[in-house]
């Protein structure tokens, strides 16, 4: 009887070890990593406020932030965007001037976090104790990476972990980023070329990290190099999301994007500027019909909140007509109708939501954006999102809630001057409404003649919450 006990408790660990190991700090491995990220990612990501010179102290004030206030509402991912390996003396408007800037690297030749900005980095901890805090708080941990081996480890002839090939056998000095100089292109038809990435998974792996935003990948489309990183994460033995930058993304490269990226962007960077918001319509509008479970086209982060503390270069400020020193550690610029619009967009198009404010300086507006129990539900559990109708100067959105009666339209006011937007229930797909609200004003909206139509101010939009609009 013992040895049939011992026999059958052998079974059950033989079972449930393989499914329990080690994805530490982010839970119990159950998926493989196609099956990540089934819905739009929520979370925060570093660049639009702290550019490069994020430290420690602040990832961590924006995940006690995060855990405080956001975490209830789906936010989850705390991502450190570009530049946590360069010194402290490396500031954010020189990052792209710079011809050979100076980063770490371990024997390996892979960037790791600077000691002085990161100090539980030291000793060869690397992110893990930075990872293990914001695990500790029930959220999850990103870093972004740039595409391609460091210039330096390449000058250098650093050994690629586990080979007999060095970063200078693998590195395509001719092909370097456009627009930050401190990596080499990787030449992905040498034998290096993929165990240079899984060296680095491994470290980040190691790590704890859950997150990897990869640079320089989409715009111009780097196929080998997306295909690379996304095997040695595959690979890996953990739950890492990839989501790849800048765009615009091509669209004609949407069925690899989706069989190697969980989100990809598909604009330039996004800054506070109606004119970048009104031309993310024309992006939206595109990518539309590639929003699916595990492949989300990315409109960016969101451009509210605490923005640019650490400054930024001319050519964000370019946005606003002005200098860099003239943009330095603002609130967003956006008017609160804009900001609005902004959720609504990126809501109902179901774009990933990554905040790019410095959350622990929010104010209640903001908070309040963030949280809306309709909007997020919108963004995480909404189906057939499309846009039905647009002009120069209007557009309207309709989406369906996945296990409700609910059907959700918003109505853009594009001009420059107030507008009645307004949609037909033909065109919505839809015969009746038992009642009409607009999620952020709790308003009821009335129907006539199986229509729906509000008056925006400039540059508004309204998202209506249509009950009894269909059969559940």
């Amino acid at each position: 009887m013992k040895q049939l006990f011992l026999l059958f408790t052998g079974i059950i660990l033989c079972i449930i070890l393989p499914s329990c190991a080690s994805r530490s700090g982010s839970g119990d491995t159950k998926t493989s990593i196609q099956e990540l990220a089934q819905k739009p990612p929520m979370g925060w990501n570093s660049w639009n406020c702290l550019g490069i010179e994020a430290t420690e102290d602040q990832v961590k004030a924006v995940a006690d932030y995060m855990a405080e206030h956001l975490k209830e509402s789906g936010w989850e991912y705390v991502v450190v965007d570009a530049g946590w390996f360069h010194p402290p003396t490396f500031t954010t408007p020189e990052w792209n001037h710079h011809p050979a800037p100076p980063q770490l690297i371990d024997e390996y030749g892979r960037l790791i976090p600077d000691p002085v900005k990161f100090p539980s980095s030291a000793g060869g901890k690397g992110f893990r104790p930075l990872a293990d805090y914001v695990h500790s708080k029930g959220l999850k941990f990103g870093i972004h990476i740039m595409r391609g081996v460091p210039w330096n480890a390449a000058e250098e002839n650093r050994p690629i972990k586990g080979t007999s090939f060095t970063a200078a056998d693998i590195a395509d000095k001719d092909n370097v980023c456009e627009w930050a100089k401190m990596m080499y292109g990787i030449n992905t038809a040498h034998p290096g070329a993929d165990a240079y990435y899984q060296s680095i998974i491994e470290l980040y792996s190691s790590w704890g990290v859950d997150y990897i935003k990869a640079d320089d990948m989409s715009r111009p489309f780097r196929e080998g190099e997306i295909k690379a990183l996304w095997k040695a994460a595959a690979q890996s033995g953990r739950d890492i999301v990839i989501s790849l930058s800048p765009g615009a993304a091509p669209v004609e490269a949407a069925e690899e994007l989706g069989a190697h990226a969980h989100l990809w962007r598909i604009s330039n960077d996004f800054w506070d500027s109606w004119e970048l918001l009104k031309k993310q319509f024309e992006y939206c509008r595109k990518w539309a019909p590639y929003v699916k479970p595990g492949s989300w086209p990315d409109a960016d982060m969101l451009a509210l909140g605490k923005l640019r503390k650490n400054g930024v270069g001319e050519w964000e400020a370019a946005f606003h007509g002005l200098s860099p020193d003239q943009v330095k550690n603002e609130y967003s610029r956006y008017s609160p109708d804009e900001q609005i619009s902004h959720m609504n967009l990126w809501a109902i198009f179901r774009s990933p939501l990554m905040m790019g404010g410095y959350l622990p300086e929010n104010d209640e507006f903001t908070l309040n954006l963030l949280t809306n129990k309709d909007l997020i539900r919108i963004n995480q559990q909404s189906v057939n999102n499309r846009e039905i109708g647009f002009t120069e100067n209007w557009s309207v959105w309709a989406a369906e809630d996945e296990e409700t009666d609910v059907v959700y339209v918003a109505l853009f006011n594009l001009s420059d001057e107030p507008l009645e937007v307004s949609s037909g229930f033909g065109d919505l797909g839809i015969t009746a409404a038992k009642e009409i609200t607009e999620i952020w004003s709790g308003m009821q909206i009335p129907a006539e003649d199986k229509m729906v139509k509000v008056t925006l101010s400039p540059h508004a939009s309204a998202m209506l919450k249509i009950t009894g609009a269909r059969e559940n």
